[in-house]
């Protein structure tokens, strides 16, 4: 893998961005189960600009549900 500069990423780089990739993926389902919804929602991001605007509003601004839900007791609790 090369960058646009033509540096290369290497073994390491490629290694450490799959593993960035599978924590934030983690991040997100853990958070939608905070929601109450199910961790495929991150899916949602995939769709251009309409759907990181949704992550960031539903992740990151919207509270979680209050009291236990259908993924366990409330964490703030």
């Amino acid at each position: 893998f090369t960058t646009a500069s033509g540096d290369q990423f290497g073994i390491i780089g490629v290694l450490a961005m799959l593993a960035s990739i599978y924590f934030a993926i983690a991040l997100y389902a853990k958070r939608w189960h905070d929601r109450n919804k199910s961790g495929w929602w991150t899916l949602i991001g995939l769709i251009p600009i309409i759907g990181g605007i949704w992550l960031l509003v539903e992740l990151g601004i919207l509270e979680g549900t209050r009291g236990a839900n259908q993924y366990g007791p409330d964490p703030l609790a």
